[in-house]
């Protein structure tokens, strides 16, 4: 007899995810939104095989059950389905970045014997919605899970099968330590790209070249602040004692700078750099981490009508997908360039040897 998974949410990440386990297994998957037209989109698209507007008969019917959506509207679901009469052997998990709040919660479903384990799988897109779901999106990626007191080991490899398709690496983290780590490098570093993003702002009201001076490098480093403000929003609140913890932390660092910088002595701001440089140097390459990486190549184009499409139509002809270009008019010494951005080191390698061969310089970093 077929299983049933319910996914509540199905965007990127909820539709990523049930073709993940479409991959492996030959349940049903069901799809609950409040966004109807994307419910309907997703069967479509085969993504999900039904649609339910049900919440409560399909819940009591899942045998796996995933809070795809996010940690706001997560907990006030958890809440609103803590009275249902789910099966026995159900398992309940979720996707949220921030992981205490949600395990909290889910206490009322543990007190019943209904077995919860929280869940992050720590890989994404610029896109957004169901129509941009891939069944291999989390590959390779870290996936944490976070357990309540008790949780018996048979359901955590349960789940581990139900969600092998996604490739991911599994990881069990304490929820407390999970939200201190994912807000040393992931949270945190939102907060700050948007802070130099403001700083900016403010300066171009008084200097008209900092916003064409902004593109190319400065743009790069800050592209994390263009994600959903809504999301990072109910991200920081919820992990609120670390980001502060780590903002004071951050300040007095920036005291310490600025001294260094007041001072003005060669050697100890060389050793500054020195040191994060050499840290930075030990980071895994080509791995997947808290923070999505960007697989971006550079190619120097001449400004005459016609090249973006001539680019863009070399690489469609080998097969190899763009996720985004983007077209850098100014950088410290040089012009006309694009930086298109892959989804995977493979395919940035192949769109690389593939300009290459018809000409193009290309360059992997700035």
């Amino acid at each position: 007899m077929k299983r049933r998974v319910l996914v509540i949410g199905v965007g990127l990440i909820g539709g990523s995810l049930a073709l993940a386990i479409k991959k492996e297994h030959e349940d049903i998957i069901i799809g609950y939104d409040l966004n109807r037209e994307e419910c309907e989109l997703a069967e479509k698209l085969n993504v999900i095989d039904e649609t339910t507007t049900d919440l409560q008969a399909s819940a009591e019917e899942a045998d796996l059950i995933i809070f795809a959506t996010p940690v706001e509207q997560t907990l006030q679901l958890m809440d609103q389905m803590s009275g249902y009469q789910f099966k026995q052997d159900v398992i309940l998990t979720d996707v949220g970045s921030t992981k205490a709040v949600i395990m909290r919660h889910a206490q009322a479903f543990h007190q019943k014997g209904i077995v919860f384990i929280g869940g992050h799988p720590m890989a994404g897109s610029h896109k957004t919605g169901v129509a941009s779901a891939k069944g291999h999106l989390f590959e390779n990626a870290f996936y944490i899970l976070t357990l309540l007191p008790g949780t018996p080991a048979e359901k955590i490899d349960q789940l581990k099968e139900w969600l092998k398709g996604t490739k991911g690496n599994f990881q069990v983290m304490d929820p407390e330590e999970h939200d201190h780590v994912t807000g040393v490098v992931s949270h945190f570093p939102h907060v700050m790209a948007a802070s130099l993003v403001r700083q900016v702002q403010n300066q171009s009201e008084t200097h008209g070249m900092v916003n064409r001076l902004a593109a190319g490098g400065f743009r790069d480093i800050t592209r994390i602040a263009s994600s959903s403000p809504t999301m990072w929003r109910d991200i920081i609140t919820h992990n609120r004692e670390n980001i502060l913890t780590l903002l004071d932390e951050w300040m007095i660092e920036m005291k310490e700078v600025r001294r260094m910088v007041e001072d003005g002595k060669r050697d100890v701001l060389h050793d500054y750099f020195s040191s994060a440089k050499k840290y930075r140097d030990t980071f895994p390459a080509n791995k997947k981490g808290a923070i999505q990486s960007f697989h971006d190549l550079y190619v120097d184009v001449i400004d005459h009508v016609g090249v973006i499409s001539q680019v863009t139509g070399l690489l469609a002809d080998a097969n190899i997908s763009i996720t985004n270009v983007g077209i850098i008019e100014a950088r410290e010494d040089v012009y006309g360039v694009l930086r298109l951005s892959f989804r995977t080191e493979a395919d940035r390698k192949r769109a690389k040897a593939c300009l290459e061969h018809h000409n193009f310089d290309t360059y992997l970093a700035l």
